[in-house]
């Protein structure tokens, strides 16, 4: 099973370090990191996708509160919440007919393209992890040069006032 945790912590040297090796020390799988400051220059949030069942994710919870510059732990997976990642990545295209299907294919997974060379486009894609994936697999018969993730960051949506 996937969890997603959010965890406030202090900005301060060495808390990404000593929580990602907290954790890789102890054999959790992290599937996903994505750390950065938040709307107070004090805290940062980092958002972690575990892959376990409740036992690890509790067993997760219960060794981040312990750490001192960890503020807070939530799991917001049973939460009405927005997930994202972002991607980077570079296709061979060449100019003509491959470089407009390319185009097209941006269009419609509402991406952008943020750089092209001779033969070489770079393209910036936000979304869903199910939209990445299945944008790198249109990308594959081009030829993928390279490419990088940012993780997934989420965030629980606000609650709408019923009265």
């Amino acid at each position: 099973m996937r969890h997603v945790l959010s965890a406030l912590v202090q900005n301060v040297p060495g808390v990404f370090a000593h929580i990602s090796g907290m954790l890789a020390s102890r054999g959790y799988n992290i599937d996903s990191l994505a750390v950065g400051e938040t709307e107070d220059p004090h805290l940062s949030r980092m958002t972690f996708v575990i892959v376990g069942d409740e036992r690890v994710l509790e067993q997760v919870r219960k060794q981040l509160e312990k750490i001192v510059t960890v503020v807070k732990v939530d799991d917001i997976s049973s939460q009405n919440y927005v997930e994202r990642d972002l991607m980077l990545i570079k296709v061979k295209a060449p100019p003509g007919g491959q470089r407009t299907e390319i185009r097209e294919m941006v269009e419609i997974f509402r991406g952008r393209i943020v750089d092209i060379g001779d033969e070489v486009m770079m393209i910036e894609i936000s979304g869903k992890e199910g939209k990445i994936e299945a944008f790198i697999d249109r990308m594959r018969p081009y030829g993928i040069l390279e490419l990088v993730r940012t993780g997934r960051i989420a965030m629980v949506r606000s609650h709408q006032d019923t009265t």
